[in-house]
């Protein structure tokens, strides 16, 4: 570790994909990215995405290393992220959650705020009054319960690969067809996958953006990520019924119902711009800060001593095993 210019090597695949190096952005504090697993020896810090956490046993632990724990998926998904035994190999932490390290929400940037609030609002054609897109199965904040206890009250159009009752008309342009066909709805259903603090996804994001009103299940605190009285709190209703009625009181009452978009006509909240403002660097560039602080404080240069395998010598050996059954089978790990 003699190099000046630190060396941070992405250790594991992030789902079956190597992490792209080449689209790391432009950062002020020189840095080499790498996801070369043969450079461990010589890296700096060495980032480990969570989710594939059985792909890291066989991982030898430098003198003098940082080692990240990355993940913006729920630790309600993914629970070894709250296991203390697994965590304490780390140094440094880097996910969704507000207390990390390096902070990752999906929190949309300045520019994404100030162009969401001077998108007009698009008309409300569709007979059903609200809309849901979900592709996963994934269901540990019981969203499937609820929607279907919603739809016996109210009707809900359902997009996307699981489970739908509508499809898409005409082409499918991505994302922004996604966004026009929310912005025709009253209401978009945003239920996250499981229920955290702080694990407010682009299911809360997107309406807004849409020009419609978020009907959100998920984050007790997601208030914290989004301007005053944008979105409607599932969770404040005691029954799926009470909701639906709430939600046709508000299309009978268009000025109750416009007091939602009124958010864009007004600066946001001076704590959430606050968040906004410091979220200006990309996350991989505030890990590269970090760690060139943290290489600052205690030397650049690799201290003597051997290689330790923090994970033991079964998961060294787990490990190497699944890889060599996974290059046979042509399967990544």
């Amino acid at each position: 570790m003699t190099s000046k210019v630190p060396l941070i090597l992405f250790y594991t695949r992030v789902f079956g994909r190597p992490v792209d190096i080449a689209a790391a952005p432009a950062c002020t504090v020189p840095v080499v990215w790498t996801n070369d697993r043969r450079r461990l020896s010589e890296a700096d810090a060495v980032v480990f995405h969570l989710p594939n956490h059985p792909g890291i046993g066989d991982a030898r632990k430098y003198p003098g290393q940082i080692w990240v724990a990355w993940s913006m998926e729920s630790v309600v998904n993914y629970p070894i992220m709250a296991d203390a035994a697994f965590m304490r190999h780390f140094d440094v932490v880097m996910t969704y959650e507000t207390g990390s390290d390096v902070w990752t929400p999906y929190l949309p940037d300045a520019g994404w705020w100030e162009a969401a609030r001077h998108v007009p609002i698009p008309p409300k054609p569709e007979r059903a009054p609200a809309v849901h897109f979900q592709s996963s199965s994934f269901n540990k904040s019981g969203r499937d319960t609820f929607i279907a206890e919603l739809s016996r009250h109210i009707a809900v159009d359902c997009y996307g690969r699981y489970r739908p009752n509508r499809e898409i008309i005409g082409p499918d342009l991505g994302r922004q067809t996604k966004l026009d066909t929310i912005g025709r709805y009253h209401f978009c259903l945003a239920l996250e996958n499981s229920i955290a603090p702080d694990y407010v996804t682009e299911k809360m994001f997107d309406p807004l953006a849409a020009g419609t009103v978020p009907v959100y299940l998920g984050a007790p605190n997601a208030a914290a990520f989004v301007p005053d009285n944008s979105f409607i709190d599932a969770a404040s209703f005691g029954t799926p019924a009470e909701l639906a009625a709430y939600l046709r009181h508000l299309i009978e009452t268009p000025q109750a119902y416009a007091a939602y978009l009124a958010w864009r006509s007004n600066p946001l909240p001076e704590k959430l711009a606050a968040q906004i403002a410091s979220l200006d660097t990309p996350p991989r560039c505030r890990l590269a800060r970090l760690v060139t602080q943290r290489l600052t404080q205690h030397g650049a240069s690799q201290p003597p001593g051997k290689p330790s395998l923090p994970f033991g010598g079964k998961a060294f050996l787990r490990t190497r095993w699944r890889r060599w059954l996974a290059a046979r089978r042509g399967r990544p790990m």
